[in-house]
């Protein structure tokens, strides 16, 4: 019986979608942490004197190490204040070190060849979790002369690989649970319901229940309540065919179209065909005749054209799938930017059976 049901789990595997890719066990995720520091060293590119909290905080620490100094006497350019931020994976252990982000909040210019002094790293709680340190690597640069600058992508936000180290671990007691919990990134009640049944059929007793479509609920069976890790391990690498909602995705302002596999579209014509006005003013200069005391005049002179394309009329029959349409606004020789006219006229007729989402 177990090989039945292991060979059940390689051929879900086989043709479909693991549950680790499609769902999260509840508990188990990631923890966002911020902080706020210094990042000294900056060749003339830091914050300016009007920037009156770099100021604070550079005189604060100062203070800290012992030196006094008068705010209105420091004038300096190589400092920039920054926010720090990284996220904490799950189970992280102390001693562990992770990637930080650095964005600046001043006026800076430009981070690069900066270093992030030491900044704690907090959570939502208010709690201390790690600590980050180190140079700052901005992925681009800022070069800037009398007439003239260069830029290349964003100087002013840069990244510290294994910058941060972990101090305190999150307080979890995974493996002393009983049930679990599985979320589906995509809320869906078909492929909830699939997913529930792949992991009766794979362990061979009714263990998981879908509670709604973002949810399955799974019992941790007898033999794996010292184990639950070993039990999860199992539970992710279980294949689940997904289903999702028919829909079409457009970005008007990148001209991106994407269909899905499920769109279908009723019986209808189509016909588009594309209009274009050009307009062109010159400016002719009229002169009078010599000795006609006339006056010299600046006449407009509007040329209007105005082009209608012959569209022909394509028949699309009920039903068809998204090569059937691919190909027939092929025929029709429509761009990106027609695709979006087109599907919303589509769904305003009520041919369209998909969801039409404008990004």
């Amino acid at each position: 019986m177990l090989l039945v049901g292991m060979l059940a789990i390689g051929v879900s595997i086989a043709h479909a979608a693991r549950i680790k890719d499609i769902a999260d066990v509840q508990g188990v995720r990631h923890n966002q942490l911020v902080g706020y520091g210094l990042v000294v060293g900056l060749n003339g590119t830091g914050d300016g004197n009007k920037t009156i909290f770099t100021v604070q905080s550079l005189v604060s620490m100062l203070e800290k190490m012992g030196i006094t100094v008068n705010p209105n006497d420091i004038k300096v350019k190589n400092v920039a204040a920054v926010m720090v931020t990284a996220d904490m994976p799950p189970f992280a252990k102390a001693g562990m070190q992770i990637d930080v982000s650095v964005s600046s909040i001043g006026d800076a210019k430009n981070l690069q060849g900066g270093t992030l002094l030491f900044t704690p790293l907090k959570a939502a709680n208010g709690q201390i979790f790690a600590v980050a340190q180190g140079a700052v690597s901005t992925g681009g640069f800022a070069a800037q002369g009398a007439g003239a600058s260069v830029q290349k992508n964003f100087p002013t936000v840069g990244r510290i690989p294994s910058g941060a180290t972990i101090e305190r671990e999150m307080q979890t007691v995974f493996n002393e649970r009983d049930q679990l919990r599985i979320s589906l990134r995509n809320p869906d009640f078909t492929t909830a319901s699939r997913m529930s049944d792949a992991i009766n059929q794979a362990l061979l007793e009714p263990v998981a229940k879908m509670t709604d479509a973002a949810t399955v609920d799974v019992r941790v069976p007898g033999k794996y309540l010292d184990n639950v890790s070993g039990f999860v391990t199992m539970i992710e690498n279980i294949g689940v065919a997904p289903d999702t909602v028919s829909k079409v995705v457009v970005n008007e302002r990148t001209g991106t179209v994407v269909i899905g596999e499920n769109v279908r579209i009723s019986t209808v014509a189509i016909a588009h065909g594309n209009l274009s006005i050009s307009i062109k003013e010159d400016a002719k200069v009229s002169q009078p005749m010599p000795f006609s005391q006339g006056q010299t005049v600046v006449t407009p002179d509007t040329t209007l054209n105005v082009k209608e394309e012959k569209a022909p009329i394509f028949l699309m029959e009920s039903n068809v799938t998204i090569g059937d349409i691919v190909r027939a606004l092929n025929a029709l020789g429509v761009t990106p930017r027609d695709l979006i006219s087109i599907f919303q006229a589509l769904q305003a007729s009520g041919a369209l059976q998909a969801k039409l989402e404008i990004m």
